[in-house]
């Protein structure tokens, strides 16, 4: 990842084939398009590709979090548990309904851990959203389970995780509803897009209607459309749904490029005895977009950071202390910082994160290196960077 380090002759092709239309609106203007519905073909090819009925694409990951939620009702005082370890989008697109972000630990496969999720269910929760971060998965199977017995929905944030299986099935089909980002660094790029999927007629529908002002899509005279409920605006553009036709093709092609790059890092690690890989739950593949792992403490995971940095290696990341992915640095949740007033039942209910102990989750992220794997690379160039990378590791042990 990303996708745009080999944009191509098809990036370009879609793109002048909604240029040449002149149409860059996903809806209307049937008679100018020439055949050409960008938006509709991406939805296609993705919902085939993720062995869903349906799949709904909108302006950006966080307005797909925000839409599925939506089409599944969610709304003011509802629950919805997510990990400490993810991107401040999750908690964005909750807060912007009214909900309830419940944060709660992680373990080592760097997601949700289940025996948290369990004591953290209340009369109030309604979801639990698993984020599938850095490409790879949380134990769906037990999430599921504990779903399946209070009667919750499962939503799969798998924004960073596109191409990622489980037991076989695509990453984000697992659950009632799946998500994904295709902004400019992600494995696929619309350069701002991301998409829902499901198999739930219900919620899809709700999902199309709420992303573009209520319409309800029915007829092909856009000003007699209906509206059955209130909704807003995530519409993606015929432009940027054009660039993810091209990418979406590519999807494989990028994921054989990241697993060689991959494997060819992580063998070179797997000789340092100190070094712990990430677990990914039995069943699972990740997307092999980073490549994660364990020092034997965080001063010693702090100090290997610096030595990697100072060896040139570059798109390494110490998670613990970043202001965007770990609640570590999220003041402005904290302190509920917010341009106008939150709804009421956001002041009342929103747990106290000042005094929350997340210490399960310190345990891993503070231990944790978590290495960027791009597509650019040559194989040559990656053997290298694998050789700094165990050298700068192996001096600081």
């Amino acid at each position: 990842m990303p996708g745009f380090e080999l944009f191509a002759d098809k990036e370009r092709a879609e793109v002048q084939n909604v240029l040449d239309s002149g149409v860059l609106m996903r809806y209307g203007f049937d008679a100018m398009r020439n055949g050409h519905w960008k938006a509709l073909e991406l939805e296609k090819g993705l919902a085939h590709r993720m062995q869903t009925q349906y799949a709904h694409v909108v302006s950006s990951g966080t307005a797909a979090l925000t839409v599925a939620l939506a089409s599944a009702g969610i709304g003011a005082g509802d629950e919805v548990i997510m990990p400490t370890f993810t991107f401040v989008a999750s908690f964005e697109s909750i807060l912007a309904l009214g909900a309830i972000p419940v944060l709660v630990d992680i373990d080592d496969t760097l997601t949700l851990k289940p025996e948290a999720v369990e004591k953290a269910i209340s009369t109030k929760t309604k979801v639990v959203m698993p984020v599938h971060m850095c490409g790879s998965m949380a134990n769906l199977d037990a999430l599921k389970t504990i779903c399946d017995k209070h009667g919750l929905l499962l939503l799969e944030d798998a924004c960073q995780a596109i191409g990622g299986t489980y037991h076989g099935k695509p990453l984000g089909s697992v659950g009632d509803l799946g998500c994904f980002s295709f902004d400019y660094v992600k494995t696929i790029t619309c350069g701002e897009g991301g998409a829902l999927i499901t198999n739930n007629e219900a919620y899809y529908e709700n999902a199309h209607k709420y992303s573009d002002h209520g319409h309800d899509h029915i007829g092909n005279n856009r000003g007699a459309e209906e509206h059955p409920f209130l909704g807003y605006n995530f519409r993606i553009s015929e432009m940027n749904a054009a660039v993810g036709v091209a990418q979406l093709t590519r999807l494989d092609e990028f994921l054989n490029i990241q697993k060689r790059n991959y494997t060819i890092l992580r063998e070179a690690l797997s000789d340092i005895p100190e070094v712990v890989f990430r677990t990914v739950p039995e069943g699972g593949e990740e997307n092999y977009s980073f490549l994660n792992f364990f020092m034997p403490s965080g001063e010693l995971a702090q100090i290997a950071h610096q030595e990697l940095i100072e060896a040139g290696v570059d798109g390494c990341f110490y998670w613990f202390d970043n202001n965007w992915h770990y609640y570590k640095k999220w003041g402005h949740l904290t302190e509920l910082k917010s341009l106008g007033k939150l709804p009421k039942d956001v002041v009342e209910s929103l747990p106290d994160y000042s005094k929350a102990n997340f210490s399960g989750s310190d345990q891993w992220m503070s231990r944790n290196i978590s290495c960027l794997i791009k597509l650019g690379w040559t194989e040559a160039e990656v053997k290298a960077r694998a050789k700094q990378m165990a050298e700068a590791i192996r001096a600081v042990l």
